[in-house]
């Protein structure tokens, strides 16, 4: 970049700020407006501007001053923070030299490597649009991108736990759907014994199905014993018809946003939770997903956004509040790998990691923090699982894509974070986190 030259930075948000911060903290002279009118930005867009970052909560403003930044200076370097898919495509295509990506996007691969492969500091696609290929990059004397591929023995686990959760209840809904099924199926079986006393096998297994069925019921021969069995099952399956009843109801009610057969039931074990569905949680659950290693997410609202794309993408979710014991072990969370905390409230999250250690002490737990120092205080008193902060991550990413260079991933050391060039595989030393700038005009 030029001496004289200048980065603007639009959006008044946590990353916002960083994102100024860092790029200070390179000796890059930035102009950081919160929320600037038509006029505002026309007026900032002087010549000394290189390059425009983009980094607001909404989509699509985000969109509105990319494309007003582009009609204003044609083929200025844009960086643009968006988490919708189909709008962040459409954006890449009409402005062919803009970078867009989400926070999701740049911190999801220090979160699986975190997740499931502690040893490495981070674990992408090669091609995030379409590779099915795998790399890992590592932080030891031969840092840098290696090929790899999910174990064995944790593709096995993922397998059997998802073998395991076939036909297993996961709430009291569930647990009464199969209640009544195994019970209707039950009755069934001895009443087809029964008949079997007075009528073939085929003819005893149609007439039990009918009785239990409520169709019609067969002529029984005059024998105490059958009488009673017959009045005994007559009311027994009234209960049971009236649970599987009541079970299919509270199904189709809930969301089915979890299975009891299927690829969307809860793993029984060698599974991570992650607990918050949100843009985060949800990429990192699809990844985990795409690698092959079994998930199922916890969230709370029953009418979050991305529900919807969990089931479509084959994750399954259980609704409640993932800080209490009741969710962590309806989701399995005593027998998954990792349990990650990927909500956007820090303290939130704390309350889930104290909660997932209370219940299994010692076990792996990731948590999201970057958007204040709640976590970063509770850690200082006591462990509580591996930390990643996202908008750190996505700040230095950012201010290294500003700059010239093109990072190919961003992941944190214990004392700072580093990137690995995409053209030259490089390592550099990006230097601690970011603090959070007082410029926003």
């Amino acid at each position: 970049m030029k001496a004289d030259s200048c980065i603007l930075v639009i959006g008044d948000t946590d990353v916002g700020r960083r994102v100024c911060s860092a790029l200070s903290a390179r000796g890059i002279r930035t102009l950081h407006l919160g929320d600037p009118t038509d006029s505002e930005l026309s007026s900032a867009l002087t010549p000394e501007v290189e390059g425009v970052a983009v980094m607001l909560h909404d989509d699509i403003r985000a969109l509105r001053y990319s494309l007003i930044a582009e009609h204003l200076r044609p083929g200025i370097r844009l960086f643009v923070g968006m988490f919708d898919r189909t709008v962040r495509q459409q954006l890449e295509s009409t402005v062919t030299n803009c970078v867009v990506l989400s926070p999701a996007a740049i911190s999801v691969p220090t979160m699986v490597a975190a997740a499931i492969a502690p040893s490495v500091a981070s674990i992408r696609r090669r091609d995030q649009m379409a590779d099915r290929a795998w790399v890992s990059i590592s932080t030891d004397d031969t840092a840098g991108i290696q090929p790899w591929k999910i174990p064995f023995r944790l593709r096995v686990r993922g397998i059997r736990g998802i073998a395991l959760g076939q036909f297993r209840s996961y709430d009291a809904g569930s647990t009464t759907l199969l209640a009544g099924a195994f019970g209707l199926v039950l009755i069934i079986a001895i009443d087809t014994l029964v008949g079997l006393t007075h009528a073939s096998g085929l003819r005893a297994l149609y007439d039990a199905t009918r009785t239990v069925a409520t169709i019609s019921s067969p002529d029984l021969p005059d024998s105490a014993g059958v009488l009673i069995w017959a009045t005994i099952a007559a009311i027994i399956v009234m209960g049971f018809t009236a649970m599987f009843a009541a079970g299919i109801v509270n199904h189709l009610l809930s969301g089915r946003h979890v299975t009891l057969v299927g690829r969307r039931v809860v793993p029984r074990s060698g599974h991570v939770v992650v607990a918050g569905m949100g843009q985060v949680g949800l990429r990192l659950a699809q990844e985990l997903r795409s690698i092959g290693v079994a998930v199922v997410g916890i969230e709370r609202d029953p009418q979050a956004p991305g529900l919807g794309i969990a089931r479509a993408s084959g994750v399954p979710v259980i609704i409640g509040n993932a800080s209490s014991q009741d969710a962590l072990k309806r989701a399995g969370a005593s027998r998954a790998i990792a349990i990650v905390a990927a909500g956007s409230e820090e303290r939130e999250n704390i309350a889930v990691a104290v909660t997932a250690l209370a219940g299994r002490p010692g076990a792996r737990v990731v948590l999201r923090a970057g958007s204040d120092d709640a976590i970063t205080e509770t850690t200082s008193l006591f462990q509580i699982g591996s930390v990643i902060d996202v908008n750190g991550l996505t700040a230095v990413f950012v201010a290294e894509s500003m700059i010239g260079s093109k990072p190919y991933v961003v992941f944190p050391t214990e004392t700072s974070f580093e990137s690995i060039d995409t053209q030259t595989g490089e390592v550099s030393d990006l230097g601690s986190a970011p603090a959070r700038c007082v410029c926003v005009l």
